[in-house]
Parts: structure tokens; C-alpha cells; sequence
């Protein structure tokens, strides 16, 4: 009878536990397999869901050279026509340099401005600059002679002159901003530098902007314009300090040199 029970005993089947009987750590490693799969459907479906990363925070083909290059001929035309008094070195000399230099970054870099170059962007950087030298010392001489009653004599040869001075003006100041805002357009283009030194609207719309928009030099030189017309920013702010810095010396200058340019023309012709 013994035996027959032991027998019977080892020809049943092994019960496997019930869940509720399962050890504690086979448990916890259920939940962490089942929660892993939801952490990853829930990132799945975020990445989905997610905007694209816009143009002007990612690399990119760069821009083209030529609208920066037309408007530094452009310049450095305007400074070719300042009469010899207003010239620092005279008439020819500063120019002329800009002219070397701007042909010098042409050759070297003709088309896109997709990298980097250390080298390009210090050449800019002096071109720039001594465009900046020259028209600074015509503005000074101007509104000098304004104030001392030596200019502005006759009220067309003074508009002619103010308003060449106040154009370049503009297209200096644009060169400046395309140049420095984010480290230049080469490093624009390579994404270097995350945060802008000009949130433009399409930065802060981005959704009634075009994926691929990233700004350019038409932009920048929409913002020296509005700069020097209203004084103040329009719809680009300026987020770091020598953005607002430079934007104020634009601003400055343009008052000074258009409010006394236009009030002596009123004064001649009346």
C-alpha cells in the first residue's frame, strides 16, 4: 500500500507556481521589462510627434556668396564717390584696400559658404573694418562741418553726400551683423554656435516659416535698414550684448547724421 501511494505521488504532474507564488525578484524583473517597453513606445511616439530640428539649427548647404559680394561693391562704390575732404587717407586709399580684399575672398571662396574658414573671416572682419574707419571719419567730418558752418552750403551736394554717407552706413552695418551674428555664415552653416545673436521671427514662428529657412544676408541687411530708419528694433531682436551694442551705434549714427543733414537742407532751402 506504501509503495502504490509513492508511486502515484511521482506520476503526477509538476504544479507550476501561481503568479501570485512567484519569487519577489522575478516580479520586479516583469515590471521593469513591461515599463521598458512602454518608456520606448512613449519616446517612439514623441520622436514622431516632434518638429522637425529647423534649418538655422543644423548644418547646411551655407549661402551663396554673390548678395554679400554685391553689396560690398556697392559700398565700396559709394566710398570711390566721397569728395577728398571727407577721406581719412584719401579718396582712393581705404577703398581701394576693400577692393583687394573683398576680390581676395571671392577667389577663395566664390560660390556657397558651407565651412568654416578662420582665415576668410578675418579678411571680412578687416574689410569691414576699414569700411567702417572710412565712413565713420565722413560722418564725423560732416556733422563737424555742419555744426561749424563749413558744409552744407548748397542743399543738393549736402544730400548727396549725407545720403551717400547714410547708405553705406547701412550696408556696413548689415555686413557687420551677417558677419558676426553666430560666428559668420561659414559657422552658421556648420551649426557651431546654438544660440543666436538675432532671433528673427522665423525663429520664434517657426511653424509660418519654411522648414528649410535660415537666415541670410537679405536679412540682415533688412535689419540694418529698419535699424536705421526707426531707430530702435522692429521684429528682429537683438539677444546678446554686442548685438544690442552695435544696433545702438547704427541707431546713433543715423539720427545724428540724418537729423542735422535734413535740417540744414530745410534751412538752406527756406
Amino acid at each position: 500500500m506504501t509503495e502504490r501511494s509513492s508511486d502515484e505521488h511521482r506520476d503526477l504532474p509538476e504544479q507550476q507556481p501561481s503568479p501570485e507564488h512567484r519569487p519577489l525578484g522575478e516580479k520586479l524583473a516583469g515590471m521593469d521589462h513591461r515599463l521598458g517597453e512602454v518608456a520606448e513606445t512613449v519616446a517612439r511616439l514623441e520622436r514622431a510627434a516632434a518638429p522637425p530640428t529647423p534649418a538655422w539649427r543644423r548644418v547646411t548647404p551655407g549661402e551663396h556668396r554673390w548678395p554679400a559680394a554685391v553689396a560690398i561693391a556697392a559700398m565700396i562704390t559709394l566710398q570711390f564717390n566721397v569728395p577728398t575732404r571727407f577721406s581719412l587717407l584719401g579718396w582712393w586709399v581705404l577703398p581701394a584696400m576693400e577692393a583687394v580684399i573683398g576680390v581676395a575672398i571671392v577667389i577663395v571662396n566664390p560660390m556657397r559658404i558651407s565651412t568654416f574658414s578662420r582665415a576668410v573671416r578675418r579678411l571680412s572682419l578687416t574689410l569691414i573694418a576699414l569700411a567702417s574707419a572710412a565712413n565713420g571719419w565722413a560722418a564725423i567730418y560732416l556733422v563737424t562741418g555742419l555744426v561749424r558752418g563749413t558744409e552744407g552750403r548748397n542743399a543738393e551736394g549736402l544730400l548727396v553726400i549725407g545720403g551717400n554717407i547714410w547708405v553705406t552706413n547701412i550696408l556696413i552695418f548689415s555686413l557687420w551683423y551677417w558677419e558676426l551674428d553666430r560666428g559668420g555664415p561659414g559657422a552658421r552653416a556648420q551649426a557651431m554656435e546654438p544660440l543666436p545673436d538675432f532671433v528673427f521671427p522665423q525663429m520664434t514662428s517657426p511653424q509660418l516659416a519654411h522648414p528649410e529657412w535660415e537666415p541670410t544676408f537679405g536679412d540682415y541687411l533688412y535689419l540694418a535698414i529698419t535699424n536705421a530708419t526707426a531707430f530702435s528694433p522692429t521684429d528682429t531682436l537683438p539677444f546678446s550684448r554686442w548685438s544690442k551694442v552695435t544696433m545702438g551705434i547704427q541707431s546713433l549714427v543715423s539720427l545724428t547724421t540724418g537729423a542735422l543733414i535734413i535740417a540744414r537742407a530745410v534751412n538752406i532751402l527756406q
